[in-house]
């Protein structure tokens, strides 16, 4: 009798990542990253505590898988976030890594050739270059928080963190939330409910301790204090939920857990019933809301491309046409263009 009948029964083989502290002195935090970072994450926050009256914009490709397009989508948010900056704080929507319910491309980080090599190490490198190249523009960026390790390799540079309605009654996810230094928005469930992410507030907003790894690479056991900026983030599910009556349900919730009334709506997924053509309606409604004195709606999410759609990948990634997601279908730019200056100027003709 041996170990080996014990240990790794399922386990093929196992590949060394450097640590989180080697990726950084690799790709190390310019002055202008750090200074994007801080402002984006102040910007929040004042927002959250309603001592900025502007609304924020999580805003960009479903998911991230090329990264020329994503620059060049990177520098056309720029524009756009400086102009309508009196009304609207832009974060472009970076989404490295992809819950998937059955089987599919599991994102950036896991994948970065999309040929199922995995090569993570490359995908991790990646993936903290084009931050460290959007925090130089000047540009925020806002993630979804999946695998709990990763956040070690590129949470410095991140502004704002998603939780997932898959991940969102994940007690692990609770407490990693807990200490990250970011606004974190949960999800409601995917069936729609939102006491799942009530609770998660509740939960994120407390000390928690908790096993990881630090910068070294070493399992460590992590103490936080809890983390102030949790929010809600409404996606629907067994129908929409944005409407004046779903707010209106999301804020009692939110009041009787003596939570601040905090809400952030994301225009794809069950709100537009997966039909990104519907994501405009959405947002155009939540605005409407606000024009008509709603106060609880703080921000949203859109999903957005350089072309409107999605497309399989295919087996040979030639084919792979520019600027379509590879995940869920988009909106394009020129339609993201027009609803977020329409929505500046009711916004901006609202605040005079």
């Amino acid at each position: 009798m041996t170990e080996d009948q014990l240990n790794n029964l399922n386990v093929v083989s196992k590949d060394l990542l450097p640590t989180p502290e080697e990726v950084k002195v690799a790709l190390p935090l310019t002055q202008d990253a750090i200074k994007t970072v801080i402002a984006g994450r102040k910007a929040l926050e004042d927002i959250l505590n309603r001592k900025d009256p502007r609304r924020f914009m999580v805003v960009g490709p479903c998911s991230i898988h090329d990264l020329k397009a994503a620059r060049e989508y990177a520098g056309r948010l720029k524009k756009l976030a400086d102009e309508v900056s009196e009304t609207l704080v832009l974060i472009m929507r970076v989404y490295f890594e992809k819950p998937r319910t059955t089987v599919g491309w599991k994102g950036l980080i896991n994948d970065p050739d999309m040929d199922d090599s995995f090569q993570m190490e490359k995908g991790l490198r990646s993936a903290r270059s084009f931050l460290l190249g959007l925090a130089e523009l000047g540009l925020p960026a806002g993630t979804e928080a999946l695998d709990p390790i990763t956040p070690q390799y590129l949470s410095d540079l991140i502004t704002w963190t998603a939780i997932g309605a898959r991940t969102t009654e994940s007690q692990t996810h609770r407490e990693m939330s807990s200490g990250l230094s970011t606004p974190v928005g949960f999800k409601n469930g995917t069936d729609g409910s939102l006491q799942v992410a009530v609770n998660a507030l509740r939960s994120v907003s407390r000390p928690h301790h908790f096993l990881g790894i630090n910068q070294l690479g070493q399992c460590a056991v992590f103490h936080t204090r809890g983390n102030d900026y949790g929010h809600i983030v409404l996606r629907g599910g067994g129908g929409p939920n944005y409407g004046p009556k779903s707010i209106a349900a999301c804020e009692a919730a939110l009041e009787q857990a003596g939570l601040q009334k905090n809400i952030v709506v994301d225009c794809s997924h069950g709100n537009s019933k997966k039909d990104p053509s519907q994501q405009p309606a959405v947002f155009e409604s939540c605005i409407r809301q606000i024009v008509e004195g709603n106060r609880s709606i703080v921000g949203f999410m859109l999903e957005s491309n350089l072309e409107a759609g999605n497309q399989k990948v295919p087996d040979d990634l030639s084919t792979l046409r520019y600027g379509v997601s590879v995940t869920d279908a988009c909106i394009d730019w020129a339609t993201t263009e027009a609803v977020l200056r329409e929505s500046h100027l009711r916004l901006k003709k609202r605040k005079t």
